[in-house]
């Protein structure tokens, strides 16, 4: 070989070093990829998580709770919020002493409050009451009228799981047929 052509040609350590550029300008690229399956469990720590990074359908259901809420932060829970909206008590009634409903709401169809005995009255409500509460007072079924003097006395129904049973009573504790309101708190 002539000596122009052996200066031409690159020594073997001048290909070595222009592969190596060509390599680290080109470079290989390698992903990581991680799952939930490749992390360990009780790993992860809040320190890892960026902030406001979750959202509730990213936590399993039911899964947070306790002491680990600040009960501040939350707004009105939508059952509590009844209580105080416009549209009020789901279960309620007002029934005049001769065991006629006058007005309510989520009573049963048909005649939903009825007198059975003197001073005893049972009201269907439109669901199951057994595990809810009662409030009752004696009053009157009128808006204006003063309402008499008495005692009521409230319970389950022990034959009908939608009804209340409802006791009248004069001041001494003597059955008596008297008006009254009763709202059921479930």
């Amino acid at each position: 070989m002539s000596r122009i052509l052996r200066r031409l040609i690159p020594s073997p350590a001048m290909i070595v070093a222009i592969v190596a550029l060509v390599m680290s300008l080109g470079g290989s690229a390698y992903a990581l990829v991680i799952t939930g399956k490749s992390i360990r469990n009780n790993t992860v720590t809040g320190k890892d998580i960026r902030t406001h990074s979750l959202r509730g359908q990213d936590i399993r259901a039911d899964s947070v709770g306790g002491g680990a809420i600040r009960e501040s932060a939350l707004g009105p829970v939508p059952v509590a919020g009844l209580a105080t909206s416009s549209a009020g008590l789901e279960l309620w009634a007002v029934v005049n002493g001769n065991g006629v409903l006058v007005r309510g709401r989520g009573f049963a169809a048909g005649d939903p409050a009825a007198r059975t005995g003197e001073g005893i009255y049972h009201v269907i409500f439109n669901r199951d009451v057994r595990n809810c509460g009662y409030v009752a007072t004696v009053g009157s079924p009128t808006v204006d009228a003063v309402p008499p003097g008495g005692q009521v006395h409230v319970a389950s129904h022990p034959t009908n799981v939608n009804a209340v049973r409802v006791r009248t009573t004069n001041d001494a504790g003597a059955a008596l047929n008297r008006s009254f309101h009763i709202a059921v708190i479930c």
